[in-house]
């Protein structure tokens, strides 16, 4: 992980966050200057933003909201103080509405990026400066330490070429805290045949089986949010097992780069997961990133246990042959 460091100081009204990366400084730079890679890493997991204006000049603004998996969304604004290329910029950070006004009752602070070369790459020194110490842990509060951590650590992905990043390495899976699993696989083709083999029923039915010796039975897509969807299989032959299906409903679908989903196993009872699937395409190949919330870290450990990652894997490296064939 690349962050190596978060503190806070009340006396001086700070919070400062440094992380390390096997990237060079400019490629850094590129990374906080080009909106579009921002995109992929402004925001926790499950939070991702969307940069609306983005004027890299002093005195300019950017202005961004970052989407809950609920379809909440958070707004905010920096406005350039000064700019020193690759060194660093600095910015007046502000929480904003739909419009773009500051929010009554939410502090601004002067944030600072410092970037450096070091032996490994390079470093990046994020301080923030804060009126009062009552703002500093209003935000601190808000979740601003574990929420920048989580953010921060999803840089390395943006900083690699995807295919450098996540080709050949499988379907791998990241525990980020008691109920958030991050499932990462990058398929070898592009962004909206990986769309609609996720969203038409004929060809989920190719692929998405799990391990040899079981099929499809039933498939019902939602395609807005608000309606249900439910998958059921069963074996097949000789296979050993009995069927089994999940059902839910979707809750945002932004094709072709984003769908969250309530997603519970047929006929249990209680809470299920929040499945939240992200697709982001480079160079013809399309990393797939699946964030599950579970109820708790009981629940996220049973699924876990029952060889969830070597199934997606087969259904995976079943989705690449498919998208050749499309």
């Amino acid at each position: 992980m690349p962050v190596t460091d978060i503190s806070t100081d009340a006396e001086n009204r700070t919070m400062t966050l440094i992380a390390d990366f096997a990237a060079p400084l400019e490629r850094l730079w590129k990374a906080f200057t080009d909106p579009s890679q921002l995109e992929r890493f402004w925001g926790p997991p499950g939070w991702p933003s969307t940069f609306h204006q983005f004027d890299f000049t002093v005195g300019g603004k950017a202005v961004y909201y970052m989407t809950s998996p609920q379809g909440e969304r958070s707004g905010g604004s920096w406005e350039f103080l000064n700019i020193l290329e690759p060194h660093g910029f600095e910015v007046i950070d502000a929480f904003v509405d739909a419009e773009g006004n500051p929010l009554e009752g939410f502090p601004s602070m002067r944030m600072s990026f410092a970037f450096e070369s070091t032996a490994d790459g390079s470093r990046m020194i994020n301080t923030t400066h804060f009126d009062s110490a009552e703002a500093l842990e209003q935000v601190v509060a808000m979740g601003a330490v574990e929420g920048s951590r989580m953010a921060m650590n999803q840089l390395d992905a943006v900083l690699q070429d995807l295919r450098e990043y996540a080709q050949g390495k499988g379907t791998r899976v990241e525990l980020l805290d008691d109920t958030h699993v991050r499932i990462t696989r990058l398929v070898d083709g592009p962004r909206d045949l990986v769309w609609r083999a996720h969203h038409e029923p004929e060809l989920m039915k190719q692929w998405l089986l799990g391990p040899d010796g079981w099929e499809m039975t039933e498939c019902v897509i939602a395609t807005a949010p608000g309606d249900a969807h439910r998958t059921s299989w069963a074996p097949v032959g000789d296979t050993e097992g009995e069927a089994f299906g999940f059902e839910g409903e979707a809750v945002l679908v932004d094709a072709p780069s984003r769908e969250v989903s309530t997603e519970r196993m047929q006929g249990m009872e209680g809470p299920g997961t929040v499945n939240d699937l992200n697709l982001y395409e480079e160079d013809g190949a399309t990393l797939i990133t699946l964030l599950i919330e579970y109820p708790d870290k009981e629940m996220r450990d049973m699924i876990l246990a029952t060889g969830m990652t070597d199934g997606m894997e087969t259904s995976y490296a079943r989705l690449e042959s498919a998208l050749l064939t499309v």
